[in-house]
């Protein structure tokens, strides 16, 4: 069965432009030497910018996403000798979402769609998610399809955030809502991987819905689809911050599993796979099974030394935990299989289902005290049954229309005004925190009182 090969990174970068050539360097090294390029990149990005160019967006922001181009295009040149389009390049605040497609299949995708959700202060982009959805047809046999949705996100900070990065899940499956294209506000053309919200124009009564099932809005639990969700999504290891000696115990490196200094003791201790157990958070979603040690919170000294280790062949530095929080696995890449169900295949039985292959933590890199994650999946491709009044005749497995997984919480009815009211916030915040916190904007400020001051000398000496 033709199956679409898919590697995503999950990084926070610390609101810092990376080292291109550093990164590049290692974005693949999770990945065995005889791996083939993968079909589709996704980059899942938390922190990208300052506040001050996150929330204003647009050319504020191209120098961050330009590195990540220039990344995606120098690791893949030298890997595999491929070169890959970038088909969505989208952001809500601080964090954002790339997809590249290897330039052979590109054209192979289309119905490209996003959605933006806030739940920072105010329900601002200083944390959010940003999703995409798209369609890859194959190439010999058109009927055959993958329904994809790739979503980015950055949950609340903290020992004691728990209910709160509970509440942002929440947030994201009522309010990322994907409108198909339609004439809104967050998607101002049909074609999704255009989009950004520094700008879209702010509108209050869009609620048009297309008629047909097929075209009506729908949350990030779209009927038949391939759902991924990476990013910081920031679940500890503990309740409450570090005491005074907690950090004597936090993992070292080179501690055999025996040892109580060995992660796998710590990670017992995880939030979230602990509220996923009590159905609390991510319903539905699978993770890998985690065998890289915590990937956040690492210290100062620990990012100075990441470049030297780097440089000398050493894929890790010394474990150089931060004492004030608990080294945790923040850093996550889940995903859900709509169609996990058994499927009917000519006379045989067959279960079309996401393949995790690697699911890893990339090396420290100096820009971040986060280690970024990376996961590489097949999945197969399905061909969608036709409606009841229609003869379907092909062979292979389908899924029926009306598949769907139900998701935990409804689509909220004021998702589109609570975003364009947040927007408004982050425009004001943005050009506040650019003023105030740039030195382009302080340059600004001193001229304009500069200016006043000339110009009120002027008016004294007539």
């Amino acid at each position: 069965m033709e199956e679409l090969s898919i590697y995503i990174v999950t990084s926070n970068c610390a609101r810092n432009i990376i080292d291109v050539d550093l990164f590049a360097a290692h974005l693949f090294d999770v990945l065995p030497a005889s791996s083939p390029a993968p079909d589709l990149i996704v980059l899942s990005l938390q922190e990208l910018a300052p506040i001050a160019y996150s929330f204003l967006g647009g050319s504020y922001l191209q120098p961050y996403f330009d590195a990540f181009v220039k990344l995606v295009k120098q690791a893949t040149a030298k890997r595999w000798n491929e070169s890959y389009t970038n088909v969505v390049k989208d952001h809500i605040g601080m964090t954002a979402l790339l997809v590249f497609a290897r330039a052979d299949i590109a054209n192979r995708l289309n119905e490209i769609d996003t959605a933006h959700v806030g739940f920072g202060f105010q329900e601002m982009g200083n944390k959010g998610a940003i999703g995409a959805h798209l369609k890859y047809a194959s190439a010999g046999q058109p009927s055959l399809a993958a329904d994809l949705t790739f979503v980015a996100a950055h949950l609340a900070p903290m020992e004691n955030g728990l209910l709160q990065r509970n509440r942002d899940w929440q947030s994201i499956v009522e309010r990322l809502v994907f409108t198909h294209g339609q004439d809104s506000p967050h998607n101002p053309s049909k074609n999704g991987h255009t989009a950004d919200e520094s700008t879209s124009l702010l509108r209050d009564n869009d609620h048009a819905t297309p008629e047909g099932p097929e075209k009506s809005p729908h949350n990030l639990f779209a009927p038949n689809a391939y759902l991924f969700l990476a990013g910081d999504l920031n679940y500890r290891t503990s309740n409450i911050s570090p005491l005074k000696d907690d950090h004597a115990r936090f993992p070292k490196r080179g501690a055999t599993p025996e040892s109580p200094y060995h992660y796998s003791h710590l990670l017992k201790n995880d939030q979230l796979m602990q509220e996923m157990r009590e159905g609390r958070t991510l319903h539905g979603l699978t993770e890998a099974p985690i065998n890289f040690p915590p990937t956040y919170k690492f210290s100062n000294a620990a990012q100075q030394a990441a470049r030297q280790a780097l440089e000398n062949g050493d894929s890790e530095a010394e474990w150089l935990w931060s004492t004030h929080r608990w080294p945790s696995w923040c850093d996550r890449i889940l995903y859900l299989d709509d169609a996990a169900k058994v499927r009917q295949a000519g006379d045989s039985l067959e279960a079309l289902t996401i393949k995790p292959a690697v699911y890893d933590a990339l090396p420290l890199l100096p820009h971040s005290d986060h280690r970024p994650v990376a996961l590489c999946v097949s999945v197969p491709l399905r061909r969608l049954a036709a409606p009841a009044n229609r003869d379907l005749t092909t062979d292979g497995p389908s899924v029926s229309s009306s598949t769907q997984t139900e998701g935990p919480f409804q689509i909220d009815p004021q998702w589109l005004s609570r975003r364009d009211a947040a927007r408004r916030k982050e425009i004001v915040v943005g050009v506040l925190a650019y003023l105030g916190m740039t030195w382009e904007g302080n340059g600004m400020v001193l001229a304009s009182f500069a200016g006043l001051i000339g110009a009120w000398m002027v008016l004294r000496s007539l």
